[in-house]
């Protein structure tokens, strides 16, 4: 897309901001979240919510809803007494709803299509990016056993849901 002056770089950018994602929702396990925005690591790892009850969504993929992979992260496990937002996430099933509300308010509902478990070194690409002309909505949370060295889990679990139609 070619941008030709200042006023129409504002409007991507302005509408960019609208339709970042505000909600998460999961009914089936009582989950209804604020979204952080996050970027990348310095070792280019996804970025973590700050607040365990909240969730992060990627801002360098794609916005829930668009045609191509978004991703939301949560923590798993309790930290100081207090439940974390994904600690129930291994309980869905394929068919369970999901919906996000950005900034506008609108609200894009997907379906869970597959659920995965990969080790926590392993290429997750498929989980980043898509290209079968769809829109998806990912959902990852540690899962496995935890290392007290390293402080992370031996896995990841991955919840892949395609847009309601």
């Amino acid at each position: 897309m070619t941008v030709t002056n200042d006023q129409s770089k504002n409007q991507i950018i302005e509408q960019a901001i609208l339709s970042s994602p505000l909600r998460l929702k999961i009914e089936r396990i009582k989950v209804d979240t604020h979204i952080e925005s996050v970027n990348t690591t310095q070792a280019g790892a996804m970025e973590v919510p700050k607040d365990i009850k909240n969730v992060a969504w990627y801002e360098l993929g794609t916005h829930p809803g668009d045609v191509g992979s978004a991703v939301i992260a949560g923590h798993y496990g309790w930290k100081n007494s207090k439940e974390s937002a994904f600690d129930k996430l291994y309980t869905l099933h394929k068919g369970d709803k999901v919906t996000t509300e950005n900034k506008e308010g609108v609200i894009t509902s997907f379906i869970v299509v597959d659920i995965k478990i990969f080790d926590s070194s392993a290429n997750t690409k498929e989980v980043f990016y898509s290209n079968d002309g769809k829109s998806h909505l990912n959902l990852i949370t540690c899962n496995g056993t935890w290392n007290k060295l390293d402080k992370n889990y031996s896995k990841r679990l991955v919840i892949f849901t395609d847009k309601e139609l």
